[in-house]
């Protein structure tokens, strides 16, 4: 396998949002951004924010999530980055908070910011890092799912979302070293 070329973390722009359950793939690329020792910088040619380290290229579409795929396929066409090296980070209503998968292609589950990039690349099989925010339903909250991804964590969820951030990050070199299979192993184990 080809290690990623493009790490894209979804999450909508805006102070109003930047503490919400759907913006766990901004958090994730921010400490990526941190631990590789470089900064976003607002790309408007990309729709987005993004920081180049090498041949690796990080993104945050400052497009609402629901048109995320415009940011993902500017940068993704003009460098010439196949679907097969793209990771995309983001919150997954079907895992509990904390919980990790990582996976190439399937569906969007409804997920918006998928659901837009499948439509602009025209393919799904590009990789996903599903990171648990829960869901309303299984946490036992009245709230609908919209309204539940744009408020943030609940103080108790917090310290496994983080945790989950903190996993995916030691994870970091075996993503970039193409072992996906590796980095499935270490993500999908049990956390110590």
């Amino acid at each position: 396998m080809n290690p990623p070329r493009l790490i894209v973390g979804l999450g909508n722009p805006g102070q109003e949002y930047a503490a919400t359950r759907h913006n766990v793939g901004f958090w994730f690329v921010d400490q990526l951004a941190d631990k590789l020792k470089t900064s976003l910088s607002l790309q408007p040619k990309f729709f987005g924010k993004a920081a180049r380290s090498g041949e690796l290229w990080l993104l945050q579409p400052t497009t609402f999530m629901n048109r995320s795929g415009q940011a993902v396929a500017a940068l993704a066409n003009f460098y010439k980055i196949p679907a097969a090296e793209i990771l995309v980070i983001h919150d997954e209503l079907d895992l509990p908070p904390g919980g990790i998968r990582l996976k190439q292609g399937g569906g969007n589950g409804g997920h918006n910011g998928l659901k837009d990039i499948q439509a602009k690349l025209g393919t799904p099989d590009f990789w996903r890092l599903r990171l648990g925010i829960g869901h309303p339903r299984t946490l036992n909250l009245a709230q609908q799912v919209v309204d539940f991804v744009l408020h943030p964590p609940r103080k108790e969820e917090m310290p496994d979302i983080e945790y989950a951030l903190a996993r995916s990050l030691l994870a970091w070199p075996k993503l970039a070293a193409g072992d996906f299979a590796g980095a499935q192993q270490q993500l999908h184990g049990k956390a110590v």
